[in-house]
């Protein structure tokens, strides 16, 4: 099999998206010959300015675009904030133009995944807002399919868009079985679209 380096990108304010995150490096790296990079992104200041340091004190390092630039394919993680992706991701993305404009990411695999306080949070428009600028990259967006049945049994997180979790109000609700099982399921998936197409260049 082809060895593919698969980005998972996310942002995470209270850790939920974080854990969904490392489900997917984990199904990533469940393909033999997969290799899971774990970025996240900075928090950004009311006035849209980078206000962390270059370096985070805990966890993966901050994405650089060369990141984006290298590899195989990308798992794209945002909390939900009003139905839509947070600041920090979206400024993220706003700077990948020259990314655009070189083609990096053109028809490389790409999923989205999510965490919301509430059922009714917005996850599925969140997911939504996160594929657009990829399909603006010219990725090829897969989903969650229905022939895993925990997409059926899941009272919580999950959706065909790509795998989700409901955090609670004060990030109360651990990651459910079914959602880790779905986290698993989108990186493995990933991972093999990823080696297919390598393999077809």
């Amino acid at each position: 099999m082809q060895t593919v380096n698969l980005l998972v990108l996310y942002y995470s304010r209270h850790g939920a998206t974080h854990q969904l995150a490392e489900f997917i490096a984990e199904g990533i790296e469940s393909v033999s010959g997969a290799n899971a990079i774990l970025r996240t992104v900075p928090s950004v200041s009311a006035n849209t300015q980078a206000s962390e340091p270059e370096i985070p004190q805990s966890g993966p390092p901050y994405a650089d675009y060369t990141d984006l630039a290298n590899c195989d394919g990308l798992a794209l993680g945002s909390p939900t904030r009003f139905g839509n992706m947070a600041a920090a991701m979206k400024y993220f993305l706003d700077g990948s133009s020259a990314q655009w404009l070189q083609g990096s990411l053109t028809g490389k695999p790409a999923c989205v995944f999510t965490s919301s306080s509430s059922m009714h949070g917005g996850q599925e428009s969140t997911l939504l807002t996160m594929m657009i600028p990829l399909f603006h990259h010219g990725m090829l967006l897969m989903g969650l399919p229905y022939a895993l049945p925990e997409l059926h049994h899941t009272t919580s997180g999950g959706t065909p868009y790509g795998v989700s979790h409901v955090a609670g109000n004060d990030n109360q609700f651990a990651i459910s079985k079914e959602e880790r099982i779905l986290a698993l399921a989108q990186g493995q998936q990933l991972a093999k679209y990823a080696q297919l197409l390598k393999q077809e260049k």
